[in-house]
């Protein structure tokens, strides 16, 4: 007799191809389990054997939200690195890790949501720290290293499945899901798209996370770039990822569909395959999925093509051939080796920026004075996982020179708050366990609840010393001597029950408000008062308790007590990375905050040797004619203390380089919404002014030479070798940066751009020949005139040096290329966006799903100039297509109006265009000037007769 067993079907047969085990699978699957496939949370198919599966694990610096994981420098640090060896390394053990955890929680996913590839365009931006560059080139360096190292180096099995986030133009927090960032083709092309393009064909993405905002007034959830653009950059099935709850926004917030159907089924025509809304719950995104094949607006072979992609991530992760995933027992988690790298990238992300009379490194036995808000901090931001080992500067100076140097003063104030009874506030004792925030970890953090396990605190006739500190902006934490910081959890008492700031709602923050005789507290985060009542100190809506605050100690008195008898003082400042600048709140200035500008001053003017460490998020405009020496590094994970420490003893050379300008002031900057690079003058690239500390800066306890440029155009690239040599009597590490410049440009075109860099470690004598191949390419810029790629013929300077300014070597070389031509207006007309300059003009959507317009900003007026406008032999009539109300008129080369079109239109809708015309007369090439009013939108003028 004769046992009959089922035969393997087609999607678990690992001889086939993907392609063919992913048809077989869709071929299996019910409707109903299509539809439950496309919620964040897809179920199991257990009749399949087919596992439930989420998207989404945040793994920016390490594994994030999850509880205990080896923490990394902050992407903004990484990219300070410019060392892409050590961040895909990085990237390695993030995901060795994510496997490792995995395997004893279930609830650890395999597709992770990183790196961040938004360019830090704007300093003030809220979620700067998630960035690595404002620079394209280098960003995308280091994301492609990143994804590489989370993706494995297995030809056909990831280890993990990175998404790159935030896809597009996202660079604030203010208006984040109902502001339009207004991108010209040059800027969309030259800047924006640059380093997600890089990164995807480097091939090492699973995919992109589109981001909240719409660019040219539409969401980037329904926006034609994905399939225009992302897609078409690689034959991979890319997998798109919806931003938590944005699917929802489309309607609630920007209501740009009417209903959710609608909008659910624009997302996923556009490209989105995965809907990240209301956290586990997947009922809403299936019943409108549900709603929308009903209604004939979604098809089921729409809806695979979604889930196909999503499957082709599925069995890339091994998933369907666990016998076979080479990463599936992975057990690397806190390794020594992990711990090593989190050291060593910590020290490579260390920038010196100043270092007068070479203060720096610190003798052996110096007697050091250790001051500052940050000196005994190892802050964690929203996207860092929970510290297994933690490292603060003080803590690494005592272990370097020996606690018996180092004196120490945090430098907060120390105050009480008096209530109008007379009694003071009180913490009283709690026999409670610690408990650190997020060590369980939490599949959404911002579900995690306040503790309610301690008491409240009361009012009492001697109160308790408070450690006052202002971030800046009047924004205050207070701390109990305990260490634990006044908080305030769901049942509105305030108690000392937190270990930091933090959460999606920070509730550790308060403001002191003049009133009376006194000060109101007010509560941040709830919006409330604090009152006294009979049982225990809370918020509340009725009127709030007058203090009086009373200062026992103020924080620059402590700093002056303990630097004066010091040989060197080192203050260390920077930001809380939960306040004044994160997700969901930008900053409103450059500035240090008041509190830390006291501390150093205080610091200076007891001691002239004052080091300053900058610990941030950001770039600061810090005044620093009398600071000798001056370094910054982003938080540097669990080993940032070690690291500075080592750096500040001349164990290790500094060798970051600053990923992003540091301006001097904040009129310095753009608005926050002006997203146009080029004309607004914006970062390195163009920006004219001069800089606090210039992009690519960074300075060594090492000096290096540059010599023996060397040129050649070959093989549609640009070959450039050169050598450098450590001079100096210590090794360290140099990075070579090489920029290009178009000496004679046409266009606006960048003052100098990156187009390689290479970080190379030299013994003192050392020389290294270091070779370079640029892609032609590089060289070419958007013309609008023809809406392509385009390279002027002419000369470029060629540029070797220590950063953007401190160049070494250049050379100029003639290239050849395309040389401009006129617009052939009378055989194409104009696409209104395709503008050579402008003002007062925003771009918008044409229609719902494709095509750009533009229109004045406010309703007002503005002004749009095509340059170099051939009108052939003549033309005698205008058309303009145009919706809403307004006029448009047309003059050339600046001159008189030669025609007017009005439109009274609004009754009809913004995507209600009709056609206009006027007569005009013109010949030969000139410079087309349109004036606009109202509130109309142009998307297209043309030229006949």
């Amino acid at each position: 007799m004769t046992a009959h067993t089922t035969p393997t079907p087609p999607f678990r047969d690992q001889r086939l191809p993907f392609a063919k085990r992913i048809d077989d699978l869709l071929s299996r699957l019910t409707l109903d389990e299509k539809i439950g496939f496309l919620h964040q949370f897809a179920p199991a198919v257990e009749r399949l054997g087919v596992d439930a599966f989420r998207t989404g694990q945040e793994a920016l610096h390490g594994v994030a939200w999850m509880g205990p994981a080896t923490v990394f420098p902050q992407a903004v640090g990484l990219g300070a690195t410019w060392n892409t060896d050590l961040v895909r390394r990085v990237g390695e053990a993030v995901s060795k890790e994510t496997r490792a955890m995995r395997a004893r929680d279930d609830r650890v996913g395999l597709n992770v949501w990183s790196p961040t590839v938004n360019l830090l365009r704007h300093p003030l931006w809220g979620r700067n720290e998630e960035g690595y560059s404002e620079d394209p080139k280098l960003t995308s360096a280091i994301a492609t290293a990143y994804t590489r190292g989370l993706r494995g180096d297995h030809p056909t099995y990831w280890r993990t499945a990175p998404v790159l986030k935030h896809w597009l133009a996202h660079n604030n927090e203010t208006d984040r899901s109902t502001s339009s960032s207004s991108v010209r083709p040059r800027v969309l092309h030259e800047y924006d798209l640059r380093a997600f393009r890089e990164t995807v064909e480097a091939g090492a993405t699973a995919g992109v996370m589109p981001a909240y905002n719409l660019v040219n007034g539409r969401p980037n959830h329904v926006s034609p770039y994905l399939r225009e653009h992302l897609r078409a950059w690689t034959d991979e099935d890319l997998l798109v990822c919806s931003d938590a709850g944005a699917p929802s926004n489309l309607v609630d917030s920007e209501h740009y569909f009417d209903t959710h159907e609608e909008a659910t089924a624009a997302s996923l025509l556009a490209g989105v395959d995965s809907f990240t809304d209301h956290g586990t719950d997947s009922s809403e995104i299936t019943a409108r999925v549900r709603g929308a094949l009903e209604r004939g607006l979604l098809t089921e072979s729409d809806l695979d093509t979604a889930i196909r992609r999503q499957l082709s991530v599925r069995f890339r992760l091994g998933e369907f051939d666990p016998e076979y995933d080479p990463h599936a027992l992975t057990k690397d988690f806190d390794t020594p080796a992990h711990r090593a790298l989190a050291q060593e990238a910590a020290e490579q992300a260390v920038v010196l920026l100043k270092n007068s009379g070479d203060l720096l490194p610190l003798a052996q036995d110096t007697r050091l004075a250790v001051v500052g808000l940050l000196a005994d901090e190892c802050k964690l931001d929203w996207y860092s996982g929970t510290l297994i080992h933690r490292s603060t500067p003080l803590e690494g100076l005592y272990e370097r020179f020996g606690a018996d140097r180092v004196e120490f003063a945090e430098g907060v104030d120390r105050v009480l708050l008096k209530t109008s009874a007379g009694t003071f506030l009180h913490v009283p004792e709690a026999d409670a366990a610690d408990a650190v925030r997020g060590a369980e970890g939490a599949l959404d953090p911002a579900l995690l609840a306040g503790r309610t396990d301690l008491p409240p605190l009361t009012a009492a006739p001697t109160g308790t010393e408070l450690a006052l500190v202002d971030w800046g902006e009047g924004v205050l934490t207070l701390r109990a001597p305990d260490g634990r910081y006044l908080s305030v959890a769901e049942d509105g008492c305030v108690r000392a029950s937190a270990d930091q700031p933090g959460g999606w709602v920070v509730q550790e923050t308060f403001r002191l408000e003049p009133h009376e005789n006194g000060h109101l507290l007010r509560h941040i985060g709830t919006g409330l008062h604090v009152s006294v009542a009979a049982d225990g100190v809370k918020v509340a809506e009725a009127d709030g308790e007058i203090f009086e605050l009373i200062v026992v100690e103020r924080g620059e008195d402590a700093v002056a007590r303990v630097t004066s008898q010091a040989d060197v003082v080192l203050v260390v400042a920077g930001n809380d990375p939960h306040i004044n600048g994160r997700e969901t709140e930008d900053r409103t200035t450059l500035a240090l905050p008041a509190h830390q500008e006291r501390l150093l001053r205080a610091a200076r003017a007891a001691n002239p040797n004052t080091v300053l460490a900058l610990v941030s998020a950001y770039p600061y405009a810090v005044d620093h004619a009398e600071v000798p020496a001056m370094l910054w590094t982003a938080h540097g994970g669990q080993a940032a203390g070690t690291a500075l420490a080592r750096i500040l003893a001349g164990d290790v050379s500094p060798a970051g380089r600053l990923p992003q300008t540091w301006y001097a002031d904040d009129a310095d900057l753009p608005d926050l919404l002006d997203y146009d690079v080029i004309g607004g003058r914006q970062t390195y690239l163009y920006f004219e002014g001069t800089p606090l500390f210039p992009f690519g800066h960074g300075l060594s306890y090492a000096t290096f030479a540059y010599g023996d440029l060397d040129t050649r155009v070959a093989d549609d690239a640009l070959h450039v070798s050169f050598t450098v040599t450590n001079t100096g009597d210590v090794t360290a590490d140099e990075v070579a940066q090489l920029y290009t410049r178009a000496v004679e440009p046409t266009v606006p075109r960048p003052r100098r751009e990156l187009v390689a860099h290479s970080r190379v470690r030299l013994e003192p004598g050392g020389k290294a020949t270091l070779t370079f191949e640029v892609p032609l390419s590089a060289f070419d810029f958007w013309d609008v005139a023809r809406s392509g790629w385009r390279r002027e013929p002419g000369p470029y300077e060629v540029l070797a040096g220590a950063s953007s300014e401190d160049i070494r070597l250049r050379t100029t070389l003639i290239l050849d290329g395309e040389a401009a031509a006129p617009r052939p207006v009378r055989q194409r007309g104009l696409e209104a966006a395709d503008f050579d300059t402008h003002s007062g003009i925003a771009i918008v959507d044409r229609t719902k799903t494709s095509g750009d317009a533009v229109t004045p900003l406010r309703g007002e007026a503005g002004e749009l100039v095509y340059r170099d406008c051939d009108f052939g032999d003549g033309v005698t009539e205008v058309t303009a297509t145009v919706s809403g109300d307004g006029a448009v008129e047309v003059s050339l080369d600046g001159g008189p109006v030669l025609a007017v079109l009005t439109s009274d239109a609004s009754e009809a809708g913004p995507y209600a265009y009709a056609s206009l015309s006027a007569g005009i007369i013109a010949e030969g090439v000139h410079d087309v000037h349109l004036r606009l009013r109202g509130t109309l939108r142009l998307a297209h003028v043309g030229f006949s007769g």
